[in-house]
């Protein structure tokens, strides 16, 4: 079978290395013609909204899905007439907006950091005040990896976030002051089948993630359940097939609050590649081609580090045990993600010793 993909990114890219074990074949729609998973699979370039394009990759795909959220709704629906395509167009709908995105964790009874929208300096005033003190004043679209937010820690800085951001309709959000930033993927098949990683701990410098840990011991029980409890409502209301990701905050009593999520693969979750029986890359293909899910125990002890910016030396990173190195195919920018670490290990010791060597290596101060 073909699997379609809109976008040529490093998720796409990993989705087609995992899929070609199963015997399948990649095709991927990106406008760019230097796109990353063009150099593993074939790569029809052109607009995400072009129908002649999305009519192509229709007719050379037995399914399509998507690697990342802001393709176009249109795209997917117009798709949608012509092959399967999994996740839904709905989840597109739901998460490519921060307040539609925040309203539907609402009507789903999971908690949330207080919200309110603004559309004018007056609006925007106005929510500052009804969440309160310090606020994270957010474009409803396209922000990602930090971007498109402004934290508001006074009155006196509403005109400037209004400056800086108000080009764009936007949201405000109460300031959470989490213990521990979290996230929960999970992974849907046609048939209802569910299943879930063990939780990620993820740590961010500069609104971009460095590191994941996954944790699985008596200390998260409880958060993975309520996790999962979270991710299940989610996955079930919007019929979801494939890999889901919520991104949590942890408060200090143990509750969770749902912060965003993302209706594809999850850079927190690509510790599973090296570190799970089964990896949410390879999952997210069996869920699309209606294949039975693989298990998602956790193999030993693991973590990931984002290569941002620079590729370390392999060398430097292959002689740690247990460390594997892997690559984009991306030229090196700064602020650019260009690939990752995993490093599995025996013990929580033992890991903690391995990202010792690591983090120097692959993601410096």
């Amino acid at each position: 079978m073909t699997v379609g993909v809109l976008g040529g990114g490093q998720l796409g890219r990993m989705l087609a290395l995992s899929g070609y074990p199963l015997g399948q074949r990649f095709v991927f729609l990106d406008p760019s013609p230097e796109c990353t998973a063009g150099q593993v699979g074939a790569h029809i370039v052109g607009a995400y909204d072009a129908e002649e394009k999305l009519t192509e990759i229709a007719r050379r795909s037995d399914v399509v899905t998507y690697e990342f959220e802001n393709v176009p709704v249109a795209a997917a629906r117009f798709l949608e007439e012509l092959v399967r395509v999994f996740p839904p167009s709905r989840a597109l709908e739901v998460s490519q907006d921060r307040l539609a995105e925040k309203t539907f964790f609402t009507d789903l009874g999971i908690g949330t950091p207080a919200f309110r929208e603004a559309s004018s300096r007056e609006e925007l005033a106005a929510a500052v005040a009804h969440v309160g003190t310090p606020a994270v004043v957010k474009t409803r679209r396209f922000g990602y990896d930090g971007k498109g937010q402004y934290v508001v820690r006074s009155d006196a800085d509403v005109g400037p976030a209004w400056d800086a951001l108000g080009a764009a309709r936007l949201i405000v959000e109460a300031f959470v002051p989490f213990e521990r930033e979290m996230s929960i993927v999970g992974v849907r098949g046609r048939d209802g089948d569910v299943r879930f990683w063990p939780l990620s701990e993820n740590v961010h410098r500069g609104g971009v993630l460095r590191v994941s840990t996954p944790m699985s011991d008596a200390w998260t029980e409880a958060l993975q359940r309520q996790a999962e409890d979270i991710a299940t409502r989610v996955l079930r209301e919007l019929s979801y097939v494939g890999v889901l990701a919520i991104e949590l905050f942890v408060l200090p009593d143990g509750t969770l609050l749902a912060n965003e999520m993302a209706p594809r693969v999850h850079n927190s979750g690509h510790w599973t590649i090296d570190g799970a029986e089964t990896s949410q890359f390879e999952n997210h293909v069996r869920a699309c081609l209606g294949a039975p899910l693989g298990s998602t125990r956790m193999v030993g002890f693991s973590a990931m580090i984002n290569a941002i910016g620079a590729m370390p030396v392999a060398a430097d990173v292959l002689r740690v045990e247990g460390a594997h190195l892997h690559s984009y195919g991306k030229d090196a920018s700064p602020g650019r993600k260009l690939g990752h670490v995993t490093v599995r290990a025996e013990s929580r010791a033992e890991l903690a010793e391995q990202l010792a060597r690591l983090m120097p290596v692959v993601d410096p101060p």
